[in-house]
């Protein structure tokens, strides 16, 4: 009988001593926790997007208790979120505005033309490594919606061939920018400015052919904008909202109807 209970009390009592010196460590070695960046977390939408530009709500937060972020870059949570968090540190949230994504690009299939058929991998990743995609403009939608499997809030659509954000659904989290391969995806504010729906930068000559709607760079709308808000760079019109007026005349002078006013 000794010979099996002494193994038995050898074994529990380096159990016994395993576990005490691991209580002990875990007291010693202990990471204090962060309370104020805990009720940060609690308080941002818990959507892990990066759009703020951290690694998720908990690195923001983290950040955001340390002094080294700002407050409203939480494009998920909005105002709401950024109130909150003020709260928690005490100071003031200040103005956040809310921002949508829009598609630079005008191209559905009545307005282009494509250049071949594709039968791969339904993704435009895959179909972009293939001569730039399927579509005779090299710089447009694909439109196989690697935007729309990415949105979270239903807020992308296909439409007759290109992808379609409802600004209405969308929280501007930037997802969507992030798996565009031709980065025609941009985060924009709410506030009623023109945008170009165009990302084509082939000269005025070769966009006209292409399609019917492609920014043809004749520097109309540069020239009729009052508040220089307007420039033409690499054959293609750019808009600074922050300038924009919205008076609406960069719209009216562009004659292919690349311009127009979102929100």
């Amino acid at each position: 009988m000794s010979n099996i209970l002494l193994p038995v009390l050898i074994v529990a009592l380096i159990g016994i001593l395993a576990g005490l010196l691991l209580s002990a460590a875990s007291v010693v070695m202990a990471v204090p926790k962060d309370e104020t960046a805990e009720k940060l977390t609690e308080a941002l939408p818990g959507a892990n997007c990066g759009a703020c530009g951290y690694s998720g709500c908990a690195g923001y937060a983290a950040a955001l208790a340390k002094g080294e972020a700002q407050l409203g870059l939480c494009t998920v949570g909005g105002k709401s979120s950024a109130d909150a968090c003020a709260a928690i540190l005490g100071v003031d949230a200040g103005d956040v505005v809310p921002k949508a994504a829009v598609v630079r690009c005008l191209g559905i299939c009545d307005n282009t033309a494509v250049k071949m058929d594709y039968e791969g991998f339904q993704s435009c990743a895959a179909a972009a490594q293939l001569y730039g995609g399927m579509n005779a403009c090299r710089f447009g939608c694909i439109g196989l919606g690697d935007c729309a499997k990415e949105c979270a809030y239903h807020a992308i659509e296909l439409c007759n061939g290109i992808a379609i954000v409802d600004r209405d659904l969308c929280v501007g989290c930037g997802k969507c920018a992030k798996v565009c391969p031709k980065q025609l995806i941009a985060i924009t504010d709410r506030r009623e400015a023109a945008q170009v729906m165009c990302s084509n930068q082939d000269k005025g000559a070769v966009t006209r052919k292409l399609c019917k709607t492609g920014c043809i760079g004749c520097m109309k709308c540069q020239r009729v904008c009052p508040s220089g808000a307007v420039k033409v760079e690499n054959f293609v019109a750019k808009v600074d909202r922050d300038l924009c007026t919205n008076c609406g005349k960069c719209v009216e002078q562009c004659p292919t109807g690349a311009i127009q006013t979102i929100r």
